[in-house]
């Protein structure tokens, strides 16, 4: 059976609750105070059969006190009701539900004119009138405008069938995707324990289920599940559900958190936006404070206007009617996910001013009065298309083009980008399939990071190369450090992996190009010859460094550049503050296996011994000795070394 969420709107005493009472037999009004004064304060809930569709009510109070509490509710909807009493015709809060219902997106509806007992029939068509002109050219431009009467129940019929008429056009919720119900409501109930409610805006909630409420990160298990009162193993997007939940207690829950599919979203106090201000909104101000609505949550926060300053020395300000991006500073974290839809209301007094969508829930802390993080907002505002998946891709694609070098973890595309979990790999493989997006260990990056960071690695390499003919290249991490200091490693690695197999570069403890040899000038090949030599001769007991360059007649310079040549070549080996020719060390260790070998099992030698043995000096037997244990040819026990 299909399932929608309708909502009630208008202004209060138009009926919106005595229409819902005449379609489901449910009073919506709950609470005590509500009857004894006749008005809706807090959301009410009813729900009724028609036709196989199975419609859940979600009633809003009218008055201007508790547009907070007709906020909670709205944000769940299919379908709106906006009623209008036929007698009064359009008042303040008709308006403001009206721009709310326009602001989230709601797509579809229809009007209910009540109390049409109250009135004539030119009073009837001046209502139409009114109606008409406040909703010319929005999403109820066309809907259905219906008469009804709750109290005598004329049109109610009629409005049935309007009713089932716009929910059949509705599509469906995504009950694939990453479970998520905000939470309107949170009560005890005696067997029970905690039970909770609200609109499963997407996937599915199951009994033994574990999720996480959240803000608050505190994880529970499901331990039942209703849906229009009724038991059921599970609930899925589209419906209004009431679960039970073991591990928490009433006191641990208020309206404004949701219980979610772990990982799949994140707290944030930070995020850009795009924004509709409201034409009768007065201007807003770069930095005001504002009431910021997203689901059932309402948190304090305040917006920065995102790009240059037109007039420098002034802060920006939005326009009654403008449109532009955000940076929304909450106070309190909120769990935001891309293309949330959410309310602006002005600190005080506490009006409907604005409403917009999420462009990135967890967006860099970098700065935002540039032309460069307005043309990062601008790639994240794609426009909406006919093919949903097509506005989810290039969504996607702008926000990996948006992260830069820092790229896109894939362990994001569920909480940041606003992915269904299974859809993951899916849409990984149709970004790097179109060439969108070039995947890089657990990142996505835009391909002209990697493209540009390739050519400048060819460049850098070139450079150090001319300047240090002696060089075999760079350290990795010296190179990475150059040119993407402050960009994601794996994308560098990437780079470096793509040009590698090119059989452009090759990459060992240095990078270096593929066709790059040493080349010495006639005074470096000379002097290479003759340190070699002198170490190679020298056996344990090399030279200083100074020595050697004066036996070979070449300056300081020329000297200290072959000697960390032949080091890098590992034709000599520092062992402390010595060199060592490493075909001397090889020797020592061949000698120092022929003692086992001739000693024995428990085979041992001490300082003294070794500097017998080998004729050499302390100076040179300490450092000998502890590459011998690094190498793991000995071990010292107390003064002595064991020959292993």
């Amino acid at each position: 059976m299909k399932s929608v969420v309708v909502g009630t709107a208008g202004h209060i005493d138009h009926g919106k609750s005595a229409l819902v009472r005449a379609l489901t037999g449910t009073d919506p009004d709950r609470l005590k105070e509500e009857k004894a004064r006749g008005i809706t304060i807090d959301l009410g809930f009813a729900h009724a059969t028609v036709d196989g569709v199975h419609a859940a009510f979600v009633d809003v109070p009218g008055h201007e006190r508790f547009v907070k509490n007709m906020l909670a509710g709205a944000g769940g909807i299919d379908l709106v009701v906006l009623v209008v009493a036929a007698d009064e015709s359009v008042m303040p809060q008709t308006r403001e539900h009206f721009d709310i219902c326009r602001l989230l997106r709601v797509r579809s509806g229809l009007i209910a004119l009540t109390k049409s007992d109250l009135a004539d029939t030119e009073m009837l068509e001046l209502a139409r009138l009114e109606v008409r002109e406040l909703v010319a050219g929005s999403f109820l431009d066309q809907a259905p405008m219906v008469p009804v009467s709750a109290k005598t129940g004329a049109g109610l019929d009629d409005f049935r069938r309007a009713l089932i008429e716009v929910a059949s056009g509705i599509p469906g919720r995504n009950v694939n995707g990453a479970a998520r119900l905000p939470i309107d409501r949170v009560f005890s109930m005696k067997g029970f324990g905690t039970v909770i409610t609200g609109t499963l805006v997407s996937g599915r909630v199951a009994v033994d289920d574990e999720l996480m409420l959240v803000p608050g990160e505190r994880r529970v298990k499901v331990r039942g599940v209703q849906v229009h009162g009724a038991r059921c193993p599970d609930a899925v997007a589209g419906q209004r559900t009431a679960v039970n939940l073991s591990g928490v207690e009433v006191e641990d829950i208020s309206r404004g958190q949701a219980l979610v599919m772990p990982a799949a979203f994140a707290e944030t106090r930070l995020a850009d936006a795009s924004v509709e201000l409201l034409p009768d909104a007065r201007p807003l101000k770069h930095g005001a404070r504002v009431r910021f609505h997203q689901g059932t949550a309402e948190t304090l926060g305040r917006i920065a206007i995102v790009g240059p300053v037109a007039s420098p020395g002034r802060a920006p300000v939005l326009e009654p009617g403008s449109q532009a991006f955000v940076r929304l500073r909450l106070e309190r974290p909120a769990v935001l996910t891309r293309g949330d839809r959410y309310i602006l209301r002005a600190y005080s007094p506490a009006v409907t001013i604005a409403g917009g969508a999420i462009l990135d829930p967890r967006p860099p802390k970098s700065a935002i009065r540039t032309e460069a993080a307005l043309a990062r907002c601008r790639r994240l505002a794609i426009a909406e298309t006919e093919s949903r998946a097509e506005v989810e891709l290039a969504g996607t694609a702008a926000m990996i083009d948006a992260s830069a070098g820092a790229g896109l973890p894939v362990s994001l595309l569920v909480p940041r980008a606003g992915i269904d979990p299974a859809a993951v790999p899916i849409r990984i493989e149709a970004l790097v399939g179109s060439g969108a997006a070039v995947r890089a260990g657990e990142v996505l990056v835009a391909p002209a990071i990697v493209a540009d960071l390739k050519s400048r690695i060819v460049e850098a390499l070139a450079a150090h190369h001319r300047a240090r003919p002696l060089a075999d290249g760079v350290p990795r991490e010296e190179l990475r450090e150059q040119l993407f200091a402050k960009g994601h490693a794996d994308v560098f690695a990437r780079a470096l992996d793509d040009l590698a197999a090119a059989g452009t570069i090759l990459v060992r403890d240095r990078v270096a190009l593929a066709g790059h040899r040493v080349e010495l000038s006639p005074e470096e090949a000379r002097a290479r010859t003759a340190i070699e030599n002198a170490y190679r001769q020298s056996g344990l007991k090399p030279p200083d460094p100074g020595t050697v360059a004066a036996d070979a007649g070449v300056s300081g310079a020329v000297a200290d550049r072959v000697l960390k040549l032949l080091q890098r070549q590992k034709v000599l080996v520092r062992l402390d503050t010595l060199l060592f020719h490493d075909e001397a060390l090889k020797q020592l260790k061949a000698d120092v296996a022929a003692l086992k070998a001739a000693a024995g099992s428990g085979a041992r030698i001490d300082v003294a011994t070794f500097k017998e043995r080998f004729g050499v000096t302390r100076k040179y037997a300490i450092p000998l000795l502890e590459y011998l244990d690094r190498e793991r040819l000995t071990r010292r026990v107390g003064d002595a070394r064991v020959i292993l």
